[in-house]
């Protein structure tokens, strides 16, 4: 078995997952994206896409996207549950992750895809639309900061989840663009500063 990931936000997903699992022994081939490596044909008879991360099992098969990869894993060793283990934690786990994943890390990343030299290769890039995902992230921080009011230490409770991986992602790609939450969201600021004390924060 072999994991095949990168510096990006969703291998990121992945080695953190891995590292709460007690899994980080798998063999991994890290990939330079920014050297274009994902995208040589070598890599692209592992994923088609030239995208990261994937994951080749003894068999042959490849599982790719970051979510897809994790479940294969949780199916395996299901504790510490990450995706929830009664039905209703399952569907809370799925729909806090999505909202992390769409509403949290999506304009952040934005930001970075349309702004920096980096990713000018990759995507038609519109600055306009990067200033535009710098206010949305303003007012997706102020949104998380009113989730945790209610007092809760992770995203869907009181127990680290899947949603504060994603999580993770997120506050590492805002920091590479600037637009962490800020002083004006200290529940989200407390948040991220309990997930920093993780040993799986990545260094």
């Amino acid at each position: 078995m072999t994991r095949w990931t990168g510096q990006a936000p969703n291998p990121l997903r992945v080695e953190i997952y891995l590292a709460q699992k007690g899994l980080a022994d798998i063999d991994r081939q890290f990939i330079d994206l920014p050297g274009g490596e994902s995208r040589a044909d070598a890599f692209r008879q592992v994923n088609s896409l030239g995208e990261l991360p994937a994951l080749t099992l003894d068999d042959g098969t490849v599982i790719t996207e970051s979510v897809g990869i994790c479940r294969y894993f949780e199916a395996l060793h299901p504790q510490p549950p990450l995706f929830g283990a009664s039905p209703a934690e399952i569907g809370r786990m799925e729909m806090w992750n999505r909202r992390m994943e769409q509403l949290i890390l999506e304009p952040v990343a934005q930001i970075g895809r349309h702004r920096f030299e980096l990713f000018a290769d990759k995507y038609e890039q519109v600055p306009a639309y990067a200033e535009s995902q710098v206010r949305l992230a303003k007012a997706r921080w102020a949104w998380l900061e009113d989730v945790f009011a209610d007092g809760r230490r992770y995203v869907v409770g009181e127990h680290f989840t899947v949603a504060d991986i994603t999580g993770i992602a997120a506050l590492v790609v805002a920091g590479f663009v600037g637009e962490p939450p800020g002083e004006d969201c200290p529940n989200a600021r407390a948040w991220e500063a309990r997930l920093r004390q993780r040993n799986s924060w990545p260094q």
